[in-house]
């Protein structure tokens, strides 16, 4: 008679949730965010179906587990850059614009789902902390060249914008058109008219 199969046992130790995220990651990079569930990242990480309920209540708090792995990786990328960088400020910037030029390049996947729209559950703590993190890179990068008496945004979302959009087009493979085959720049060409733009309102000294 066939022994029947005993079931596999949940981890305690805290790998469980690592396994589902790690699974998870793997789905959205085969399937895309329309792919993932509960269950198929049970299957992929070979526990039972139930077992991602002693982490995740639900899908959504899976995908925020899941952008939270994103934005950390998204830190180590601009970290990485900064840490070969040299002290002024303006290279320092220049770092982080290609940090994170390197991140959507090497996990497109995990870009696009931060940066979906959905709507993460922005009290998870993990989730809060890596997001946090890396909107703080780019506000210290950025501090130097804040106007007196101007908001820190201003200038903030001139940088992200900038870097963001390039990325994007990048990334959705634009530079592949017939129209921008020969011309389409490199990333430090542009991040020279943006120093430009930056240095004209930067104050001496700073």
């Amino acid at each position: 008679m066939k022994t029947p199969a005993s079931p596999v046992r949940r981890p305690r130790d805290g790998t469980l949730k690592t396994a589902l995220v790690d699974a998870g990651v793997a789905l959205l990079r085969k399937r895309g965010p329309d792919g993932l569930s509960l269950r198929k990242c049970a299957a992929q990480a070979g526990v039972s179906h139930a077992a991602p309920a002693y982490h995740f209540k639900n899908l959504a708090g899976l995908s925020t587990a899941i952008a939270a792995r994103g934005y950390s990786v998204f830190c180590q990328t601009m970290t990485a850059r900064l840490e070969q960088a040299d002290a002024s400020a303006m290279d320092r910037l220049n770092a982080i614009c290609h940090g994170y030029l390197d991140f959507a390049s090497t996990q497109p996947e995990l870009f696009l789902f931060i940066f979906s729209g959905q709507s993460f559950n922005k009290e998870d703590d993990e989730f809060d902390r890596h997001s946090s993190n890396a909107y703080a890179i780019l506000r210290e990068a950025c501090a130097p060249f804040v106007p007196s008496g101007a908001e820190p945004e201003e200038v903030e979302i001139l940088v992200w914008s900038v870097v963001h959009g390039y990325a994007h087009l990048t990334m959705t493979r634009k530079a592949d058109s017939p129209r921008f085959r020969d011309s389409w720049p490199k990333l430090d060409l542009l991040l020279e008219h943006l120093d430009r733009a930056l240095e004209t309102g930067r104050e001496p000294g700073r």
